[in-house]
């Protein structure tokens, strides 16, 4: 039988979601309790801790898990976590609550209640320490660090209880699969070795040559949308996931590829990032990471190649699932062919940069976009969405 690499920091899973028949009563409680309403990444960091992505964490972090967190990449127990989950609040709503107290987490949009949490503790953080460590900058036009110095003056802590998966597993009803569920489909498949594929945009030809060279090596490769709050400019998930199932459809063999979705939005604090998005696929149940160009960077604040290299920091037994490291690549039109800097030996000039940033520009500019850089059904839904962006000629302007 094949074997999948472990759960993160414990011997299973460890979903806060309760079982459908025990909910009622719990959700009756909540109904009387005081309400934390919650920012998008609240919302997405307690999804993430109903279906188990986050294992083990039972909870948001208190102060001594958050420090260790940021400083030195584990939890106080020294089981290995990158980057901080805590719940902040505003100093008013905070004096308010007192340790000891349960509290109804709801979301702060639809006011739908998600979760109970037993409030454990409460505590300032010093935001200049978290920016530094976590996101390696105080600029605050990084969109990660801004939302930290919008967040409230203090944290609650505390286990948390999940009544409610939101919107999520009805909205993308083909897409959303649990941790429990994708090590349950990728033992029925015979696969032990795979790759998750994390993506926040439509997957142009490097996307898909690295999924590829994935495929190649290992059991199959695991194409895993960000379905969270992304930031302005970037694609939406429903445009987005139409675009990624149009190209596994035409461009990969079947059965090497399981497409699905999940409720993370964004930090994009680069080599942190990664390294917690492969401790989340330890999670799913996969043995690598993909991790190319940037990952999960934004602007210059990272190195191409930052997010691999801080893998190589790491002490042995941090974590199961490794970096599949890979060049940047590109289209060659002496090899007609994507290739990297290892595998073609023709001059740059031959080369046709194939980025996310490239595309976007070509589309907002209506400019036609070449099969080198997106496969043409790609292309076709992306021109569709921005065309409905782009203003109508000859309306008003304000």
């Amino acid at each position: 039988m094949p074997q999948l690499v472990p759960p993160h920091g414990s011997s299973s899973l460890q979903p806060l979601l309760l079982p459908e028949p025990d909910r009622a009563e719990t959700l009756a409680r909540a109904q009387h309790l005081r309400r934390i309403p919650l920012d998008s990444r609240a919302v997405s960091d307690v999804l993430m801790l109903a279906m188990g992505a986050y294992t083990p964490l039972a909870g948001f972090m208190g102060h001594d898990d958050w420090r260790s967190s940021c400083v030195d990449m584990r939890l106080a127990s020294g089981v290995f976590w990158p980057i901080p989950i805590t719940l902040p609040v505003a100093a008013d709503l905070s004096e308010l609550i007192a340790v000891g107290d349960d509290v109804t987490l709801v979301d702060g949009q639809s006011g739908e209640i998600l979760a109970l949490m037993s409030v454990s503790e409460k505590y300032a953080i010093d935001k200049s320490l978290e920016a530094k460590h976590v996101y390696r900058t105080q600029d605050t036009r990084h969109p990660g660090v801004a939302k930290l110095w919008r967040q409230g003056d203090l944290n609650l802590a505390g286990r948390v209880i999940a009544v409610s998966e939101g919107q999520y597993p009805a909205r993308y009803p083909r897409l959303y699969l649990r941790p429990a569920q994708s090590r349950a489909l990728f033992l029925e498949k015979g696969w032990s070795r795979i790759a998750a594929f994390q993506t926040r945009n439509p997957m142009h030809r490097s996307h898909e040559y690295l999924a590829k060279i994935a495929i190649a090596v290992l059991d199959g490769v695991f194409i895993h949308q960000v379905l969270g709050e992304l930031k302005p400019g970037d694609i939406p998930a429903e445009v987005r996931t139409r675009a990624v199932q149009v190209m596994v459809e035409n461009y990969f063999r079947a059965d090497t590829v399981v497409e699905a979705g999940y409720p993370i939005e964004m930090r994009y604090a680069g080599p942190r990032e990664a390294l917690l998005h492969a401790l989340i696929r330890q999670n799913f149940g996969c043995s690598h990471l993909i991790v190319g160009r940037d990952h999960a960077g934004v602007g210059d604040y990272y190195g191409p190649f930052d997010a691999q290299r801080i893998f190589d920091d790491l002490w042995d037994g941090a974590l199961a699932t490794v970096p599949l490291k890979l060049d940047i690549t590109f289209y060659c039109r002496r090899c007609a062919d994507m290739a990297t800097a290892r595998t073609c030996p023709h001059d740059p000039k031959d080369h046709i940069t194939v980025s996310g940033t490239r595309l976007r520009e070509m589309l907002s500019s209506g400019t036609d976009v070449p099969p080198e850089i997106s496969r043409p059904e790609v292309a076709a839904i992306l021109r569709e969405y921005y065309a409905r962006m782009r203003p109508t000629p000859g309306a008003c302007g304000s």
